[in-house]
C-alpha cells in the first residue's frame, strides 16, 4: 500500500463525508467517496462508530491507516479534546478525547489521526489541488448554517474565526449565513422557509427575493472589505452550500471589492465539499513524522 494515501474525512453537524486522496498527487480518489449521516446528538459511542464506518468503507479493500479529519471548532485539535457546546451538535463528545476513542475504533495509534479546523481545511484544500493552487496568501469565506472564515499563508492555512466580529448591530454570522436569509424572508413574507436553496428558486419570479440576495451581497462585501484589509490577501475564496447561489449575489459583491481591489481575485469554490477532504489529507502530508 502506498504511504501517500491519507483517508481525508469532513465532520459536519448531521454527516461524515470521507475518501482516499492520494497526497503525492493531489487527487481525490472519487471511487472511494462516502457520505453517512448521523444524530449529532446521540451519545458519544454512537458518534464515534458511525465516523469509523465512514472511514473503514473509504478504505475500500486497502489498510490505510494514516487518518485526517476536518472538524467544526471549538476544539483542542492538537490533543483531540472536543470543545464544543452550546451549538446544538455534538454535546456528548464534549471534554472527550476524539482521537484517542476513533483510534481505538479503527484499531490504529493515534498519532495517525490529524484533526484541523474544518473551514482551515476547505482553503488548504483549495490551495492544495482547487482554484487558487499556487498562491500564497489567500482568505475564504464558507457561507452556510454559520459562518466560517480561514487565512493561507506562510504555506499553511489556519481559522480567522472572524463569525464573531462585530458587524453592523450584530455580529458577521448574524448577517451571513442561512439564518439571515430566514429570518429576512420570514418578516417579509410572514412564513417560513426551509433554507437558502428554496429561497433560491423564488429569485427567479420575485423581484423582492432578488433583493434580498443583492442585500447579501453588500453585506458581504462589507466584510471582505475589512477581511481584505486586515490580512493584504491577494484573492478571496467563496464556498459553502450558499456558494451554489453565487449568480445571485455575485453583482453586488464584485461592484464594491472590484472597485476597492481591482487586484485581488474573488473566486468560487472549485471543489466544493471536497476541499476539506483534500484539505485535510495536505495537513496531514505536512507532518512527515506521522507516516509509519
Amino acid at each position: 500500500m502506498s504511504h501517500t494515501l491519507v483517508i481525508g474525512a469532513d465532520i459536519g453537524g448531521s454527516h461524515i463525508t470521507a475518501a482516499q486522496v492520494d497526497v503525492q498527487t493531489r487527487q481525490l480518489i472519487v471511487p472511494s467517496l462516502v457520505r453517512l449521516h448521523l444524530d449529532s446528538m446521540a451519545a458519544a459511542e454512537e458518534v464515534i462508530d458511525v465516523w469509523a464506518s465512514g472511514i473503514r468503507q473509504a478504505m475500500q479493500h486497502n489498510r490505510i491507516t494514516n487518518i485526517s479529519l476536518a472538524m467544526p471548532g471549538p476544539f483542542d485539535y492538537e490533543k483531540g479534546i472536543c470543545l464544543i457546546s452550546d451549538q446544538n451538535k455534538y454535546p456528548m463528545l464534549y471534554g472527550l478525547n476524539v482521537k484517542t476513542m476513533l483510534a481505538e475504533a479503527l484499531a490504529i495509534a493515534p498519532s495517525a489521526v490529524c484533526l484541523n479546523n474544518d473551514a482551515a481545511c476547505f482553503l488548504q484544500g483549495e490551495v492544495f489541488g482547487g482554484c487558487v493552487s499556487g498562491c500564497e496568501h489567500v482568505i475564504s469565506v464558507t457561507l452556510g448554517t454559520g459562518l466560517g472564515t480561514a487565512v493561507f499563508e506562510n504555506g499553511q492555512a489556519r481559522s480567522a474565526d472572524l463569525w464573531n466580529m462585530p458587524f453592523k448591530s450584530g455580529i458577521a454570522e448574524d448577517y451571513l449565513s442561512a439564518r439571515w436569509f430566514v429570518q429576512q424572508y420570514t418578516a417579509i413574507a410572514g412564513n417560513a422557509i426551509s433554507g437558502v436553496k428554496e429561497l433560491a428558486g423564488l429569485a427567479m419570479r420575485d423581484e423582492w427575493v432578488q433583493a434580498l440576495f443583492t442585500e447579501f451581497g453588500n453585506n458581504l462585501a462589507a466584510f471582505l472589505s475589512r477581511f481584505i484589509e486586515q490580512t493584504g490577501a491577494q484573492a478571496v475564496v467563496i464556498g459553502g452550500n450558499i456558494a451554489q447561489s453565487y449568480p445571485l449575489f455575485k453583482d453586488a459583491l464584485l461592484a464594491t471589492t472590484r472597485s476597492r481591489f481591482p487586484k485581488v481575485r474573488i473566486v468560487r469554490s472549485e471543489l466544493g465539499e471536497q476541499a476539506a477532504l483534500l484539505g485535510a489529507a495536505g495537513f496531514f502530508s505536512q507532518q512527515p513524522s506521522l507516516y509509519k
